[in-house]
């Protein structure tokens, strides 16, 4: 086997001592320290960016509310803050009150179209309502139900909202599906 001369293996050596990375990094520690440090940077802003809480949304609050007009069976759209009974596109009933009383549309889908959509129960103020008591220990929804008058669109009689046949209404316009999903109400556009 033949070996090198030893005045070639030194110039190998050092040929290669000048190309190693350890003096070339020994020589350039400012480029060697900022190509370390910029990895490290971009990392602490990506995990910054990814990891910091987004602002939550604010929904703005609805100002339009659905409504049936008694007369043609029909919803229609009005202000939130109208006060059913109210005037309805057809007119008045014939027994001169105002036909239009809030409808509450719910649906059990999660992207409601026409067609999903449904009249849970009409709603009208109740124009003589007992009175109220003393009591605050009721929940939002009997504070909610005590001067209102309630009823199914097939139905022909109001009931009071807080009464047995008014929770049954409720109970029945808020019933599960087959999956056990709740409908939820569904915004006017």
């Amino acid at each position: 086997m033949m070996r090198l001369p030893a005045w070639l293996g030194y110039e190998v050596r050092e040929k290669l001592s000048r190309l190693s990375a350890g003096r070339w990094i020994n020589d350039n520690r400012r480029i060697v320290t900022v190509a370390a440090f910029v990895p490290i940077v971009v990392m602490v802003v990506t995990a910054i960016v990814c990891f910091w809480p987004e602002k939550p949304r604010r929904l703005k609050p609805p100002t339009k509310e659905w409504f049936y007009d008694l007369n043609t069976g029909q919803l229609f759209t009005a202000d939130r803050v109208l006060i059913p009974p109210i005037n309805a596109p057809s007119g008045p009933l014939p027994t001169g009150e105002p036909a239009g009383v809030r409808a509450c549309v719910l649906t059990y889908a999660d992207s409601p179209n026409d067609s999903s959509r449904f009249i849970g129960f009409l709603e009208k103020v109740n124009p003589h309502p007992k009175k109220a008591g003393t009591d605050d220990r009721h929940s939002g929804a009997r504070q909610w139900g005590h001067a209102r008058l309630i009823r199914r669109v097939e139905d022909s009689e109001w009931v009071e909202a807080d009464s047995p046949q008014g929770r049954e209404i409720l109970e029945e316009a808020f019933a599960p599906d087959p999956n056990g999903e709740r409908p939820h109400y569904v915004r006017p556009n």
